[in-house]
């Protein structure tokens, strides 16, 4: 119902044309929301629609990429190559929209990132040649901008601390549902129609989620002076310095991409490896990410769960079971006997380990800096998708030149990295909060949720 009353609020009228161009600013009138009702569910919903959009832009045309690869004449290995380059774009710009949303507001260049986005997805169907295609990925993710470094922030400043756990464990399993529905979804309209209807499809449902913004987003930061309204480029490159000079906070910005980034070098090679070394169909192929993505889930559900229940960071420790046992059984695979089964049990095991150690790291991390967390929410982002573009053209060409083995022993690397970067990190974020709430923290007590705000005592003395 409520999901229904999200569209329905989306009819124009003369109130919502003017509701386009006149943004509230939410930090001068009105206290963060504690109660979560359908009002104030319009906004999350309709950044959750965005933000499935952008991730499902990837993942829908994974399948479709070999029949790209032909009809512009060049061989399979630049199936990957349109991943890195949507990741690159995720990259790219990170630096700027989080100090500049945190200047003139979210809401502008959030609304401007929307508008880009749905641009791209148009601008990609009149593609001529492969070259054409992967700029116009690269353009396509800088959806991913503005997605982490200002959509997240307006959810944590404009809720409540206990209500933004809530919003934001909403969000991540609809979120979740991008990479277990968009290889199947694209299959299925691959087998159908061109690819181009892809885009065009993700384009129409991103235009829903522009109009829900416009008409729902609050507006949480403070109207500034004109002459503060500029982007002060030494300004910027201060804040950044700050954030990347506390080695905690550069270790768990680190982890993070290592702990996903054989999830990602799946999601890039295993159209070759179901495909085209593998002979199967697409639609097949899109069956066989079900195990993978609903373990992922699974991971989030069991964590979201158990919330109240276990200490904040011991998700971790446990996730570290089916992470070592997924990549002990992606070491089998390189065995000659049906390889590409314990492959894929080994993903599937290592992204329910994921979904449990992953949100928690995040908070962790992100609250190792009392810099602004637009600056701070875009320097993990920087690191994560240079990290994952980078990886995944090693995965490519460890895979052409050593096949299954290549692709193993890359995996068992960044998880073996991950642990040993993750953990001095998990080891203070659990100190600092037994410290400064023992009575909650104990042993046995109620745990402190997952995603908390940490207190500003907490971010002022990470920060020293």
């Amino acid at each position: 119902m409520c999901i229904a009353r999200f569209f329905r609020s989306l009819r124009i009228s003369t109130k919502a044309a003017r509701a386009l161009l006149r943004p509230t600013h939410f930090a001068q009138t009105m206290q963060k929301i504690s109660l979560l009702t359908r009002k104030t569910m319009m906004f999350p919903l309709a950044l959750v629609l965005f933000e499935f959009s952008v991730y499902i832009a990837n993942n829908m045309i994974q399948p479709g990429m070999l029949t790209v690869t032909r009809e512009f004449g060049v061989s399979a290995a630049w199936m990957a190559s349109a991943m890195t380059a949507f990741l690159f774009g995720g990259a790219v710009l990170q630096w700027l929209f989080g100090p500049l949303s945190d200047r003139i507001g979210r809401r502008p260049v959030m609304l401007a990132g929307v508008l880009f986005f749905i641009f791209s997805c148009f601008a990609i169907v009149f593609s001529k040649n492969m070259e054409n295609f992967i700029l116009l990925r690269v353009l396509q993710g800088l959806g991913l901008c503005f997605i982490s470094s200002v959509g997240y922030a307006v959810v944590q400043e404009a809720f409540e601390e206990k209500a933004a756990v809530k919003v934001t464990a909403i969000m991540a399993n609809v979120a979740m549902l991008a990479p277990l529905v968009g290889p199947i979804a694209g299959a299925f309209m691959i087998e159908v129609w061109s690819w181009r209807i892809v885009f065009v499809s993700i384009a129409c449902i991103s235009s829903i989620a522009f109009i829900g913004l416009a008409l729902h987003m609050p507006e949480t930061v403070s109207k500034r002076q004109d002459h503060q309204e500029k982007v002060p480029l030494v300004q910027i490159w201060h804040d950044y310095r700050a954030v990347f000079s506390n080695r905690y906070f550069l270790r768990g910005a680190l982890a993070m991409p290592f702990l996903l980034l054989p999830l990602f070098g799946w999601i890039a090679m295993s159209p070759m490896m179901l495909v085209v070394d593998a002979h199967l169909s697409m639609m097949e192929y899109g069956l066989w990410q079900i195990p993978v993505f609903g373990s992922l889930i699974a991971g989030n559900l069991l964590l979201a769960s158990k919330t109240d229940s276990w200490r904040l960071g011991a998700s971790i420790s446990y996730a570290l079971y089916p992470i070592l046992l997924g990549t002990l059984l992606m070491l089998l695979g390189v065995a000659p006997v049906n390889p590409l089964y314990f492959i894929i049990a080994g993903v599937s095991l290592l992204a329910f380990g994921q979904g449990l150690a992953f949100a928690v790291l995040m908070r962790f991390t992100l609250t190792e800096s009392s810099v602004s967390k637009g600056t701070v929410a875009a320097a993990i982002g920087m690191l994560s998708m240079l990290i994952y573009g980078l990886g995944i053209e090693i995965y490519k060409l460890l895979y052409l030149h050593f096949g299954m083995i290549g692709f193993v022993m890359l995996s068992a690397l960044t998880i073996a990295l991950y642990w040993r970067l993750s953990h001095a990190v998990v080891k203070r974020g659990m100190a600092i909060r037994e410290r400064e709430n023992p009575g909650q923290y104990a042993t046995g007590e109620i745990a402190v949720r997952l995603q908390v705000v940490v207190p500003n005592a907490i971010d002022h003395s990470n920060s020293k």
